[in-house]
């Protein structure tokens, strides 16, 4: 069962009472590891996309690889797939430390930052249990990748067993150079190993952070010994996944995306990515609080993640399977903030009709959240922006 899953869950309870086997989703996922070459894409942030391109470069260089993905990939309209190759793919997810009870024989780590105060009780805590991530017995034969641009991740080269490094600094064994981004056309760069160019790729996903994952994924093909110019033209042809920089749709001239961003890190790189992509377009940001307990832990990183928004709506918190209110609110958090153009406006339904009456053409609208925010672009798109709209 799922960590989200509750002990009241009726199911549950049925199962229970039937003296049927109940087991956490680490044990089963460990145990459908087994006679698979298993790897884990773990992180605080962009575990999801990375892991998503991994699996699709793999099926595209014909290895058939099962994947479990925590969000559905674009080229394929699912989130996993039993392949019959020999390698399993999985989002290797640090929530209530689910990942220690995986087995995989290689690892990326993309960062790690403090998230889940939950479940951690601070950024050490969180160090840690990835430490114990990479020292896990099926690991120490294995690759393990660690981006060496995120200091935390970095400190885990000492606890891994055959570790290299990727990012944008120098000191990494794979680096991301010449960046280039290219306004609604993705970006390109090159991947240098021990400074020699190894590939020179094309996204359709824009952002530096994007860069980064693809620079994770072929870091770990070529540790793998697969060819890495197919997967730099496998990587040219994802499509990304559901609610990463998704764009939906476009009404009287605005750009509507929906993303998952719901911890500062992740939001500053959606909006870095927006405003590369959006260059001289009015950026507006929506975004949704998930959890009172890591808007608490992490109220001043949020107010201080939203500079590359013109404008800034935060909705009431999304408690998810939250009861207590912790004495936080949004509210509190538009409050912290420095920004010159902050709203705190509670409904989402109230949101979507500010957004009719002051969204004009040509504004780029991102829709953030881990909870139901994403139900503001739905209404704005399927009621076309509405008849409200100023300037369009």
């Amino acid at each position: 069962m799922s960590s989200a899953v509750r002990e009241s869950n009726p199911e549950l309870m049925a199962a229970r009472a039937r003296g049927l086997p109940v087991v956490k989703r680490d044990v089963l996922l460990g145990e459908m590891m087994q006679g698979k070459v298993g790897i884990g894409v773990a992180g605080t942030a962009g575990k999801t996309t990375t892991t998503a391109m991994l699996a699709f470069v793999l099926a595209q260089l014909g290895l058939d690889p099962t994947f479990i993905v925590g969000g559905t990939l674009a080229n394929f309209e699912t989130n996993a797939r039993a392949g019959r190759g020999a390698y399993f793919v999985i989002e290797a997810d640090e929530y209530d430390r689910m990942f220690l009870g995986l087995k995989p024989a290689h690892a990326i780590i993309t960062n790690v930052d403090f998230d889940h105060p939950d479940v951690f009780a601070d950024e050490r805590d969180v160090v840690r249990a990835f430490e114990e991530f990479v020292r896990l017995p099926s690991l120490q034969a294995g690759v393990v990748v660690v981006c060496g641009d995120s200091a935390n991740a970095r400190a885990l080269l000492s606890v891994a067993s055959h570790p290299s490094t990727y990012g944008f600094a120098d000191h990494n064994d794979y680096r991301v150079v010449d960046p280039q981004s290219h306004p609604q056309n993705g970006c390109d760069f090159v991947v240098a190993k021990n400074r020699r160019s190894i590939a020179v790729a094309h996204l359709q996903l824009p952002g530096r952070h994007n860069m980064l994952n693809a620079c994770a994924v072929i870091a770990l093909c070529d540790r793998l010994r697969l060819d890495v110019a197919q997967v730099t033209r496998a990587l040219a042809q994802f499509a990304g996944t559901h609610r990463r920089f998704e764009v939906k749709g476009e009404s009287h001239g605005v750009t509507v995306i929906d993303d998952y961003a719901h911890h500062p890190v992740k939001i500053r790189a959606t909006l870095s990515a927006a405003r590369e992509q959006f260059a001289g377009h009015k950026i507006w940001a929506v975004f949704q609080p998930h959890t009172f307990s890591r808007t608490r832990a992490l109220l001043d990183e949020f107010a201080q993640s939203f500079a590359d928004a013109d404008e800034v709506i935060v909705t009431d918190i999304y408690p998810a399977r939250e009861t207590e209110s912790l004495g936080v609110s949004s509210a509190q958090l538009v409050a912290h903030m420095v920004h010159a153009h902050k709203h705190w406006i509670p409904s989402l339904d109230a949101t979507a009709q500010y957004l009719r009456e002051h969204l004009q053409a040509g504004d780029v609208l991102l829709v953030l959240g881990a909870g139901d925010v994403n139900h503001v672009s739905a209404q704005l798109l399927k009621n076309d922006l509405g008849d409200d709209a100023r300037g369009v």
